[in-house]
């Protein structure tokens, strides 16, 4: 024993001398389960080398979402001048299980409706992709880097989809069958935002709702006006565009988490360059009220200019920015809508893993001890009775 630790007390040794070789390995074990438990970390707390993903650190946010998330900006700043050992808080954990049982169940389902006669081609039910984009937003695997120029992808990403700053929509109609029609009832559109414009010269009020949460990047010359966000339409907005949203519903268009929103840049005024990180969401502006000149936008280091009834198509995951340097505002429709190579199954996940997302910001999900904390708790409880049985027993013998 003091081949061991020579510091060992006298008195112990002699209380072991008294013990069989198999009682003192029993005893020995039992105190560097007890040791570990109090001074190792969980295995969350050494494994997970935060880089501060989006996801994991909204849970304890309530400020209002907006039409780009860009609120999230901060800590991806943070991320590049500090990197240190975080653990998850307990809502974290929750949260991550929650997703993980979800995603089970979503795969299930898809390996279920794959097994029916009927699916002569059975979608991929597999959710590797989203498994690895969970680990990547909690910190668990490191952060995709980035091999394009201009490409700034965050934690939020799923692996292997096609990358590029610009998209030409309309020119693809397998992909995208809705891009043309859309264009072709651009008119719709312009005319009821030009009657809600007049409207504003006197109520000043069409732009004002959805632009609290603006912050440096975008600037105080861009503001928003929602009609959809995850899948819900905004029913008093809408009634403000009745024949939009008619026009948009009946388009089957795969809208993606961040939904659909007019956006105005008034004069004199610019986004700055950054990137909104989600490599599986794409952005579509569908030019409205355009200037005929100094108005533009910049995507992975490639300017371009919006053309009223078309489409202009961006990965926002690039850095990308815009400016508006003429004497009038700039109106576009903005439409996100999940990257056409991510499949149905992972299109189902995303959506779920964003609604749960919103759910716990909201407090709609009760808070509960996490499973694994509950699990390593007990264990915990098992070695330390099983620590005072060893040693109670120890002490009668010696009695």
């Amino acid at each position: 024993i003091n081949a061991i630790h020579p510091s060992i007390h006298p008195s112990i040794i002699q209380i072991m001398s008294k013990v069989n070789a198999l009682s003192w390995l029993l005893v020995l074990y039992n105190v560097l389960l007890v040791i570990q438990a109090f001074t190792i970390p969980s295995s969350s707390a050494r494994r997970v080398l935060l880089d501060h993903g989006r996801i994991v650190q909204t849970y304890s946010s309530s400020s209002s979402s907006s039409c780009h998330y860009h609120r999230f900006n901060s800590y991806n700043t943070a991320t590049k001048t500090k990197s240190s050992l975080f653990a998850l808080t307990e809502r974290q954990m929750q949260f991550w299980e929650d997703v993980e049982q979800g995603l089970s169940d979503i795969e299930a389902a898809y390996q279920q409706k794959t097994q029916s006669p009927s699916q002569s081609q059975p979608p991929s039910q597999y959710l590797d992709r989203i498994r690895t984009f969970a680990q990547t937003a909690q910190g668990i695997l490191p952060p995709p880097t980035p091999t394009i120029p201009y490409h700034q992808p965050s934690q939020e990403h799923v692996h292997g989809l096609a990358a590029q700053p610009f998209w030409h929509v309309t020119s693809d109609p397998i992909q995208f069958p809705w891009a043309s029609k859309l264009e072709e009832n651009w008119q719709i559109i312009r005319q009821e935002l030009d009657a809600k414009l007049d409207k504003e010269i006197q109520q000043k009020s069409l732009f004002s709702g959805d632009s609290a949460w603006q912050n440096n990047v975008m600037g105080a010359g861009w503001s928003a006006f929602r009609l959809q966000r995850l899948g819900v339409w905004n029913g008093d907005n809408c009634k403000e565009f009745p024949k939009t949203t008619e026009l948009l519903r009946s388009l089957d268009i795969p809208f993606a988490v961040r939904g659909v929103c007019f956006a105005r840049q008034q004069a004199k005024s610019g986004v700055q360059p950054h990137s909104d990180g989600r490599n599986f969401i794409l952005t579509t502006h569908l030019g409205l009220k355009i200037p005929n000149q100094k108005c533009w936008i910049k995507v992975g280091g490639e300017e371009r200019g919006w053309q009223e009834g078309k489409l202009t198509t961006l990965d926002t995951s690039f850095e990308h920015s815009t400016g508006n340097e003429s004497e009038e505002d700039r109106h576009v429709l903005i439409i996100d809508f999940w990257h056409p190579e991510l499949t149905e199954a992972e299109r189902v996940a995303l959506e779920f893993v964003y609604d749960l997302r919103n759910k716990f910001e909201s407090g709609q999900v009760p808070v509960r001890k996490p499973k694994r904390l509950v699990q390593q708790q007990k264990q915990e409880k098992e070695n330390k009775l099983g620590l005072a049985g060893l040693w109670d027993g120890l002490f009668s013998k010696g009695s």
